[in-house]
């Protein structure tokens, strides 16, 4: 099997595509990766992020996009990330103050429907990336992922798992995968250093089990497994990028 699923997530690196984009995915593409997810276009334009991605050789699996973007200028979304062929439209947070009570959580889902369908018919998937507060109950015995997933089409609405806050949230995120295998539509890959600090560590040098969620992954048929590292704590994350492309290539799962 072509190994083309492994794509960076350029929040990892925001500080060095606030600078150059360009240079930045190409130096993403020389470690390995096939392609990167977007969170925003650095120094550049949409247009010239586009185009700098593609003379780099690879992807855009998909992009982070704010829900206010959706509600408020989805046309206008829908032809900049047109640009990327972009397929995957990720909401990559839910604000506070619409998940105060089980009522915002079944509002915040309708929303999601609401975009998702419209993003449907023009060859977009929409996604819901999770942090750990979707794992918290929000009245007895229901989550907010309770909520979120009861609330939205599995056939409209599907998730971006991050399992590194699956884990924080307290949850197995190859369970999570196996019983909404139909749900997932990419994979963050991040690791953990330890139960107690619980910091981000480069993958494949912490407590996940990443060959765990590999597997399960595989078997749900997810097409991307992308690496993020929110903080690197002084390590390069460019560094970062490239030991974690290694450590998940030596697994040669993927």
């Amino acid at each position: 099997m072509a190994k083309r699923q492994l794509a960076a997530q350029l929040y990892t690196v925001r500080d060095l595509t606030a600078k150059d984009f360009a240079g930045t995915v190409r130096q993403i593409a020389k470690l390995g990766y096939e392609g990167v997810e977007l969170a925003g276009f650095g120094n550049l334009s949409a247009k010239d992020a586009a185009a700098a991605v593609t003379d780099a050789g690879l992807k855009v699996c998909g992009a982070h996009v704010g829900i206010d973007q959706l509600e408020g200028n989805l046309k206008g979304t829908l032809k900049t990330y047109g640009l990327f062929g972009c397929k995957n439209i990720i909401v990559p947070w839910m604000p506070e103050d619409r998940r105060k009570n089980a009522a915002g959580w079944k509002a915040f889902g309708k929303s999601l429907n609401k975009a998702g369908a419209i993003l449907k018919k023009e060859g977009f998937q929409i996604g819901y990336h999770n942090h750990s507060f979707e794992f918290e109950l929000v009245s007895k015995g229901v989550t907010g992922m309770d909520l979120l997933l009861s609330s939205t089409d599995a056939e409209t609405v599907g998730l971006e798992l991050d399992c590194f806050w699956v884990v924080h949230g307290g949850r197995c995120p190859a369970c999570f995968i196996k019983g909404y295998a139909d749900r997932i539509v990419t994979l963050h890959l991040k690791d953990m250093s330890d139960p107690k600090e619980r910091k981000f560590a480069n993958v494949g040098e912490g407590i996940l089990d990443t060959q765990a969620i590999i597997k399960a992954g595989k078997k749900a048929r997810v097409p991307w497994y992308i690496v993020e590292q929110d903080d690197c704590y002084g390590q390069s994350p460019m560094e970062a990028l490239r030991v974690s492309y290694q450590n998940i290539r030596k697994m040669d799962l993927i």
